[in-house]
Order: C-alpha cells, then sequence, then structure tokens
C-alpha cells in the first residue's frame, strides 16, 4: 500500500508508549497497534485529530505517501 503510517517513529520521538496513548485518544490498543503496524485500511478524521492533539504533530508527520513504482525500484 502506497500510505506508509509512521506512528511508532512520532511516539519515539515524544517519548510515549502505546499504552499512554491509548488512554489519551480514548482508543483501544489492539486498535492502535494495528494502526501502528500499517495493517489499518482506514482511519477517522476523529482518530487522527485526537492522535495529533496527543502527540503534538500534524497529519503529515504520521501519514505518508510513498509511490509504488519507486518502493519496488528501491528494494
Amino acid at each position: 500500500m502506497p500510505i506508509i503510517v509512521n506512528l511508532d517513529v512520532m511516539m519515539a520521538k515524544r517519548k510515549i508508549s502505546l499504552n499512554e496513548l491509548s488512554e489519551r485518544v480514548d482508543l483501544t490498543l489492539s486498535n492502535l497497534s494495528i494502526l501502528k503496524t500499517g495493517k489499518a485500511k482506514a482511519i477517522r478524521f476523529r482518530t487522527l485529530d485526537a492522535i495529533c492533539k496527543a502527540l503534538d504533530c500534524q497529519p503529515g508527520d504520521l501519514l505518508e505517501y510513498v509511490n509504488d513504482e519507486k518502493r519496488t525500484t528501491n528494494r
């Protein structure tokens, strides 16, 4: 998938655990884990808003577009 989720990177920069983020944004650990590992197929704007507020970041800090053609040639 051409959308990369960098939630783990932002969490590391902010030194926040998955448990703490889960409490701050009122999401289950399993849903946050799915998002963190890049297995999510969608994200609600409300969820993205809550994560950005909790991590003091922009949506672009969490989501990255990588062209599939560039990804396959770089491997």
